[in-house]
């Protein structure tokens, strides 16, 4: 129900912390709307609802994730097939980091994320899969023992930083492309700390790291500095090594475990 100005007589509303006024006043109550099946259902749909949608997939986030323990994160292509040099190297990927102490999250599609995934499951490890709601992929891949399944790609990103000590990136599209510029802006702004980002494929990677360093930092958009938060190499087991010597840095300068 809706009060009325002394001074002006107009109608006003509190929703919340919201003040509305004049013609925007609701006529109608959240209960009413909630209730009265029989009206429209258009409410459903609008932002204050998708707010809660947004909340509740922090929450099932969260929750699922807690205790997770030390994790590192694996990007890679959708499209990288089993037959591809990468594939096999996202499974021994995958499996070393398992064998390092680490549960492994992918974004939880095929490719070179299927590839992680079983490599961390066939080593008995945790194995975690962070889908997302797209119009040209479905579902979780089969070697997904923990999978969350997102419609807000801001949600779920901030799931990788959030329990991931580090991140591993194979050859990848847009997709990988965002998480790494996420995961680098993130580091260059200490938003997080003692976070180590390892690209492997020389081949791949190496144009965009010339690119950064002979065109970007040449014109001085990005530091010298920012561009040792990147690591270029073929070698697994350095990739491995630099996840595990961050954490055992972190925990030794006081950051939780």
């Amino acid at each position: 129900m809706a009060d009325h100005d002394a001074s002006t007589g107009d109608p006003y509303q509190y929703q919340g912390p919201v003040i509305i006024r004049g013609d925007q006043v609701d006529r109608s109550t959240a209960d009413q709307r909630l209730l009265d099946t029989r009206g429209p259902s258009d409410w459903v749909h609008t932002d204050p609802w998708r707010v809660l949608r947004i909340q509740a997939e922090f929450v099932e986030g969260f929750g699922a994730l807690a205790q997770l323990g030390p994790a590192v994160a694996v990007f890679g292509s959708a499209r990288t097939r089993p037959e591809d040099a990468a594939y096999g190297i996202a499974e021994e990927v995958g499996r070393k980091l398992v064998q390092a102490g680490y549960a492994v999250i992918t974004g939880g599609g095929p490719g070179a994320m299927e590839a992680a995934n079983k490599g961390a499951s066939e080593a008995g490890g945790v194995s975690v899969g962070l889908g997302i709601e797209l119009p040209f992929e479905s579902g979780l891949n089969p070697w997904v023992d923990v999978g969350i399944h997102f419609r807000y790609f801001f949600a779920r990103k901030t799931m990788f930083v959030k329990y991931a000590e580090g991140f591993i990136a194979l050859p990848g599209g847009l997709g990988t492309f965002d998480e790494l510029f996420e995961a680098l802006t993130l580091v260059q702004t200490q938003k997080i700390t003692t976070f180590p980002i390892v690209l492997l494929g020389t081949s791949y990677w190496g144009g965009l790291v010339d690119w950064l360093r002979d065109t970007v930092l040449a014109e001085g958009k990005i530091s010298a500095a920012d561009l040792k938060m990147i690591t270029v190499s073929d070698d697994v087991d350095l990739a491995v090594r630099l996840m595990v010597e961050a954490s055992r840095h972190h925990v030794s300068s006081g950051g939780p475990t």
